[in-house]
């Protein structure tokens, strides 16, 4: 492979998009081997596991992912029987989407593959450098997040 210019290898958008993307795709080989599951349906999976049931435009802004990527994401689980849709008494224009007992039972199996992935990837910092690193990319987040709601 061709040695990239220091000015892109220094950029910290490509080097931040390219180790996600490397952390992502190590964890995503696993659960799609034994799941069938691509990113786009983990991350669905991951967010309603962890918050409960949620619209289909929470998930759009709690991925952050696109609109059409999630509606895709979440046919597929739902065609699967992974996700389930319910009336949202809140807004009748919406469903609630939540995991099935077998999407919580692969949620259940997933996780720690993900976590022992966390584990093994912070092995290489100190207990001082895991807490600079989250708190300097918690910072860059709320950054990111800020420029964005001003360009909206």
């Amino acid at each position: 492979m061709k040695q990239l210019s220091s000015r892109l290898a220094d950029f910290l958008p490509y080097r931040l998009s390219v180790t996600s993307n490397m952390v992502s795709d190590n964890i995503a080989r696993e659960y799609r081997r034994r799941f069938g599951l691509r990113v786009s349906e983990w991350r669905v999976m991951a967010i309603l596991g962890d918050a409960g049931a949620l619209t289909q435009r929470d998930l759009v802004a709690a991925t952050f992912m696109d609109k059409v990527a999630v509606n895709r994401a979440c046919k597929v689980l739902c065609d699967r029987a992974l996700i389930k849709r319910s009336p949202n008494a809140n807004d009748g224009r919406s469903h609630l989407l939540e995991l099935t007992e077998e999407g919580t039972e692969i949620f259940d199996a997933v996780m720690p593959l993900a976590l022992e992935m966390e584990a093994s990837l912070l092995q290489v910092l100190s207990a001082s450098e895991r807490e600079t690193l989250l708190r300097t990319l918690g910072k860059l987040f709320d950054r990111a997040r800020e420029i964005g709601a001003r360009r909206d």
